[in-house]
Formats: C-alpha cells, sequence, structure tokens
C-alpha cells in the first residue's frame, strides 16, 4: 500500500484502557470522524486515508485533525471545518483558518 499524501488522524479522546474520555470524545468527535469518512469517500479523494487515534493531547483546542506527513494541525473540527480542510487539499493549501498554533 503507497503511503497516503495526507492521512488525517482524528482524536478519539481513547485513554490506554480504551476508554474515550476528555474533551474531544464529548464535542462529538466519532461522529465527525464518520462524516469525514464519508466526504473522503464522495468526494473520491485519491491519496487521502483517515483514522481515529487515542488522546492526542490537546484537549483545549479539541476536536482535533492531524494531517500527516504535512504536520498540519487543525482544531475546533466541525462539520464547516472538515469541508474546509477538504476543499484546501483539494486545492492543493492548508486550511489556514484552522491550524492549531
Amino acid at each position: 500500500m503507497p503511503i497516503p499524501k495526507h492521512h488525517l488522524f482524528v482524536c478519539g479522546s481513547f485513554r490506554a484502557n480504551g476508554e474515550p474520555q476528555g474533551v474531544c470524545h464529548k464535542k462529538d468527535s466519532m461522529s465527525l470522524l464518520s462524516y469525514l469518512q464519508n466526504e473522503v469517500q464522495d468526494r473520491m479523494l485519491q491519496g487521502v486515508e483517515v483514522s481515529v487515534t487515542g488522546c492526542l493531547n490537546q484537549c483545549v483546542k479539541g476536536p482535533i485533525i492531524i494531517d500527516y506527513p504535512a504536520g498540519h494541525v487543525y482544531g475546533s473540527i466541525t462539520k464547516e471545518a472538515i469541508d474546509a480542510i477538504l476543499d484546501a487539499i483539494e486545492e492543493g493549501r492548508v486550511a489556514e483558518e484552522y491550524l492549531v498554533t
């Protein structure tokens, strides 16, 4: 399997014991994960993979998406933010308004 150009990791707030806790989970990151997966499929984006992660320790700015290997960390994710991030990926740019600094 080739390395994706954009591997989008969504914080699921999972801890070592597997229990979801924390801000991202409470802000419904799992439904955002589902929305993101559907949008990637609907847009037929090539080179884009989506995964869920454990806690990313960015609770104040959550929900969080990391775009790897690009190194972009996006925060305060909503469906609108996901649309903007995917639009930016399609256009070869960064959705700067959602970047965590």
